[in-house]
């Protein structure tokens, strides 16, 4: 939906339904349904034709039950320029989404495991958006490692950043969210220190490493 449509025109009505129909989605999400618009619109009993206004496509009202997935990067543009801090800030961000959204993301991790790949569905939360932001927070080490080498501490820290983390530790290990946050922030510092202090850091990275 174009923003001039919203703020155009009992705009406080054009709000409401479209907060009405994110909720309704989220409430799909959380069922176990990644929603269609048509979906969403009946649960929100509003007109399939005027949810189309607000969200043409599919993924338009996904990404909006969780902006924060559309996102390049987590740094909000910080000046940042030390890797331990940009890590840190992205960490912190992170975290704080997984726990804001985790009952969207439980349900995305719900359809993952799925058997049947037809009933999967989109997975439009589930497209490798840690790896995106924790390559951006490490990116001033890019010249630093070997690509080889970069793109495994990378993905070592993402691991311990997603929902798949959050519900061992509050379901399992029995922490509390904020004891969990905690905990997956540390271990990525950690990571990131250990590869620092282990590495030979390398001044020239030739393009097929």
């Amino acid at each position: 939906m174009s923003t001039s449509y919203l703020l155009t025109g009992r705009t406080r009505q054009k709000t409401r339904t479209r907060a009405a129909l994110i909720v309704a989605a989220r409430e799909l999400l959380a069922g176990g349904t990644t929603p269609s618009v048509g979906q969403a619109a009946d649960r929100a009993k509003v007109a399939r034709a005027t949810a189309y206004r607000y969200f043409p496509r599919q993924r338009e009202l996904i990404v909006a039950t969780y902006p924060e997935i559309a996102e390049g990067s987590l740094l909000d543009g910080a000046n940042l320029t030390d890797p331990i801090e940009r890590l840190d800030a992205v960490t912190k961000a992170l975290t704080r989404q997984i726990i804001e959204h985790e009952v969207e993301l439980r349900s995305m991790l719900r359809l993952s495991l799925e058997s049947d790949p037809a009933k999967r569905g989109d997975l439009p939360f589930r497209k490798g958006r840690r790896i995106i932001w924790v390559a951006d927070a490490l990116s001033p080490l890019r010249r630093q490692f070997r690509a080889r080498k970069f793109d495994r501490m990378v993905k070592a820290i993402a691991a311990g950043l997603g929902i798949e983390a959050l519900v061992w530790l509050t379901d399992v290990a029995g922490l509390s969210r904020k004891q969990a946050a905690a905990l997956m922030r540390g271990s990525a510092k950690a990571i990131l220190q250990s590869a620092l202090r282990d590495s030979s850091p390398t001044t020239v990275v030739r393009a097929s490493d």
